[in-house]
């Protein structure tokens, strides 16, 4: 069990992950995007600019879970001092910060046609870019300190970048703001229709598959920077 988490193992994993996920992520791309550009309607009022839909929401999505785990691992590793979730958050934080980047821009081109102009501080805008600094500040840490150090000044900033999560979600529901209420719902009935569901769900999942194939080259990144430094250690 504990060879499992062994780093030699742990590379061969991502190697044969990366192999599969690259053998099928091109295929379900084509699909995905013949769905979102093809096959789903126009909107009835926003036109065809609600395509943009199908990558705003998804990059969202990626960038609230992204932190979302980040928050959680750095609380496990700050309390049990597991060195592989300190790799892992550090793999992460860059997709996250890409994915807030690309839901905030593809936000503010989506305004123009929706809304009358590309940026407008509302609740939802102004919390997703202080989510995008908090994802800078803690790639930023680790350039900065040594890890002892950026480990426990990460894991409080992950921790108050956590309370920045529900009032994202909520901020359309909370405070008057430009942005609509969710159409997808959990629990109670989703609004948007299963011709724009279905793309939406496929772009989500290609946009998964993708953040899933930079994790893994990322964190196996890392793990040759750890074996290098065994290395020159070793060497000395």
């Amino acid at each position: 069990m504990l060879n499992f988490f062994h780093n030699s193992y742990i590379f061969i994993l991502i190697e044969k992950l990366v192999n599969f996920i690259n053998s099928i992520f091109f295929v379900l791309l084509l699909v995905a995007l013949s769905f979102a550009l093809v096959f789903s309607p126009p909107d009835y009022l926003q036109g065809d600019s609600v395509r943009i839909m199908y990558v705003h929401v998804p990059a969202a999505w990626i960038s609230l879970a992204s932190f979302s785990c980040i928050a959680i691992f750095s609380i496990l590793n700050f309390i049990f001092k597991i060195k592989n979730l300190k790799l892992i958050t550090k793999s992460i934080a860059p997709i996250g910060l890409m994915f807030t980047c690309i839901a905030i821009v593809t936000g503010s081109i989506w305004g123009k046609p929706t809304w009358g102009t590309f940026w407008a501080w509302d609740a939802r805008i102004t919390s997703m870019v202080i989510m995008a600094l908090f994802y800078l500040f803690f790639i930023v840490i680790y350039k900065f300190f040594d890890d002892d150090k950026a480990n426990k000044i990460s894991s409080i900033l992950a921790v108050i970048g956590l309370i920045n999560i529900p009032i994202i979600k909520y901020s359309v529901e909370w405070w008057s703001t430009l942005h609509q209420p969710a159409s997808i719902k959990i629990t109670g009935t989703s609004t948007i229709h299963s011709s724009m569901l279905t793309p939406l769900m496929l772009m989500f999942f290609v946009l998964i598959l993708y953040c899933a194939l930079i994790f893994l080259m990322k964190y196996k990144t890392e793990i040759i920077k750890i074996k290098k430094k065994n290395l020159k250690r070793y060497d000395q």
